[in-house]
């Protein structure tokens, strides 16, 4: 059984959250550490947005000013999320891994059997979206929303037909990063809030629709579920999913101070987060 590294990185910042990925990829890159799992949260919470993403265009910052929440870009793809109470998880690997299968749908469905495996710990039913249609396709393509959790996407985890995770992947010099939000529980106001609509009946159609569409775990269990307790399901999921056993990763302070650096250089300024 292969090892990994685990960390738990417990509440941060967003700028310094988006840096630490990065770094671990850098790291990994450079052999300096295993593949590894992370799982973080956010102080404050936060909106992030996709890499591609037109952030003055499609967010309302008034709104984000209004209820105290930070933001950052992403270095993946995919839409705006709301990061509060919430499991955010990242995997870090390489692409050369025997267990990385060369696409990126297919890895995207590899790593994400962690997940799968992490609901069915917490006895949730979970199980994968795969859009069978040509239209399900083109929704994928042209997404109508700039809510991530409008709709699931290829290997995307799903309860009884509603979005319950979000994930988003890229790759850089030959190393995977695959990070998403597992949701506990969602103020879809605050959500919908943050986001620019043609107009009100636009945002409340929208917002109907979005609640057949996207669910968070709390919703769906009579038994009540904490962040522990996720934390304990999914790193179980991952060890199962991947066959691999997970030892705690300790940053060094050199480590921290790597972070940190990149953290000031890029994810705090207006120039990453604001680029059209």
């Amino acid at each position: 059984m292969e090892t990994w590294y685990f960390l738990d990185s417990g509440e941060k910042s967003p700028a310094y959250n988006m840096a630490l990925d990065e770094k671990l990829m850098d790291w990994h890159r450079a052999k300096l550490i295993p593949p590894v799992v992370r799982f973080y949260g956010w102080d404050p919470a936060t909106l992030s947005v996709g890499y591609f993403q037109k952030a003055e265009k499609e967010i309302d910052f008034e709104a984000v000013k209004k209820h105290g929440l930070g933001f950052v870009r992403r270095p993946t793809g995919g839409r705006g999320v709301l990061h509060e109470d919430e499991l955010t998880y990242s995997v870090i690997v390489s692409e050369e891994h025997p267990a990385m299968p060369e696409t990126v749908t297919e890895a995207y469905r590899v790593l994400s059997e962690g997940l799968l495996e992490g609901f069915r710990d917490l006895g949730l039913q979970a199980e994968f979206s795969i859009p069978r249609t040509e239209e399900d396709k083109n929704k994928l393509k042209q997404p109508r929303s700039a809510v991530c959790f409008d709709a699931p996407s290829w290997y995307e985890l799903v309860v009884e037909g509603r979005k319950i995770a979000g994930s988003a992947q890229t790759r850089q010099k030959g190393v995977i990063l695959q990070h998403g939000s597992i949701i506990l529980s969602l103020d879809e106001d605050k959500l919908f809030d943050v986001f620019k609509y043609p107009n009100e009946r636009v945002r409340k159609r929208m917002q109907k629709a979005f609640r057949n569409k996207a669910v968070a775990i709390e919703e769906l269990t009579e038994k009540p579920i904490t962040i522990p307790m996720m934390k304990d399901a999914f790193k179980n999921g991952f060890e199962k999913a991947l066959n691999i056993q997970l030892e705690p990763l300790t940053l060094t302070a050199d480590m921290e101070q790597e972070v940190n650096e990149l953290m000031e250089q890029k994810y705090d300024k207006p120039e990453w987060n604001f680029k059209a």
